[in-house]
């Protein structure tokens, strides 16, 4: 056989590799009994390790099982040889390296942010506990101590819409004007407090007590009731009593304390409206016995006239030259008569108009 011939019955193959392996060049016999799984044997230095790798050519997967000059047409043919990465089924799914922590946080419900405790207290001294809007003249406390501005307040009230929390709000009675005294040069709209006490100057932001005295409404705080101590206010020098200092935005021993003095309060009225009513019943029973007592029966069973009391009459009041008929026709009661009055005009009774 000529040389061109056998020249042109082999195969020359470039075989690239995706790992540490360098590159070779492989001139092969056709054949059609081999396969690229003893094309990996030939080429690799560790042949226990064949499973572990696969062919590619022009990016499509070459099967183990198949000829090699089956799948390659045409001489100078180029492959390359990948190793498999291990982990997952095969399928695209997780290989394995990440935690399992990363998927519960992907579909973990997303905390709240966290409130600024200082931020809170701030809100809670600067604005009113109703509208949340910033305080200003008038103002007003209930007797738990919060403060709102008195025009959201009442509004609330005409319209029934109170919260529950501020239920225990019934009317006016239940609020009470408070006098503010504000800082000198600080101008509405400021970021920090407009208010201060008038004795000490602390301010009115919630890191210092303050109490409310009624009465008179002025808000000191306590560290000028406790330096300055005296039962009058000391802007005002109204007298007070130590039940009628109300602390303004409390702690919660604090707000149990007014909640426990308000159903006291309440118990109070409650007390003196049934006195009062026990009281009106006894005194109709007093004036039943001295009507009884008043009339007396003669000896036919019938009441004497002269021992009951006189009937007053209108006319008995009539002026000295007044006509007592005339005078007594001015009252309703004075003369029955048989025409009902219209609700229009007592003058224009039913049947004459």
């Amino acid at each position: 056989m000529p040389s061109g011939a056998l020249r042109s019955t082999r195969h020359q193959i470039f075989i690239q590799f995706s790992g540490s392996l360098p590159s070779r060049t492989l001139t092969l016999t056709p054949s059609t009994n081999q396969t690229f799984r003893d094309l990996k044997l030939s080429v690799l230095p560790d042949s226990s390790q064949s499973s572990d790798y696969y062919f590619t050519r022009n990016g499509r997967i070459l099967d183990d099982s198949d000829s090699i000059f089956g799948a390659l047409n045409s001489n100078l043919s180029t492959m390359i040889l990948h190793r498999k990465v291990r982990g997952g089924g095969g399928d695209g799914g997780a290989t394995g390296a990440e935690s399992r922590d990363c998927y519960l946080n992907m579909y973990a419900e997303k905390k709240p942010d966290k409130v600024d405790p200082n931020e809170q207290r701030l809100s809670k001294w600067l604005n009113c506990a109703l509208s949340n809007e910033p305080l200003r003249e008038p103002c007003v406390i209930d007797k738990l101590g919060n403060v709102f501005n008195k025009e959201a307040l009442v509004e609330a009230l005409l319209g029934k819409k109170l919260p529950k929390a501020f239920r225990h709000i019934k009317g006016l009675k239940d609020m009470m004007n408070i006098e503010l005294s504000k800082i000198p040069g600080i101008e509405k709209g400021h970021g920090d407090t407009q208010f201060q006490c008038p004795v000490t100057g602390l301010e009115f932001n919630g890191k210092y007590k303050f109490f409310a005295l009624r009465g008179c409404g002025h808000v000191l705080s306590s560290k000028a009731l406790k330096e300055v101590k005296s039962s009058s206010c000391l802007v005002c020098q109204q007298e007070f009593k130590e039940a009628d200092k109300v602390v303004i935005n409390g702690t919660e021993e604090d707000v149990d304390a007014l909640r426990e003095r308000l159903e006291d309060e309440r118990l109070k009225i409650k007390e003196k409206k049934s006195k009062k009513v026990k009281n009106g019943e006894a005194s109709d029973q007093v004036i039943d016995v001295k009507h009884k007592a008043s009339t007396r029966e003669d000896g036919n069973g019938r009441a004497d006239s002269n021992a009951a009391a006189k009937r007053f009459k209108v006319v008995d009041l009539a002026p000295a030259n007044a006509n007592k008929e005339v005078y007594a026709s001015i009252f309703t009661s004075s003369k029955k008569s048989e025409l009902k009055e219209t609700y229009m005009c007592r003058s224009l009774p039913l049947g004459r108009n």
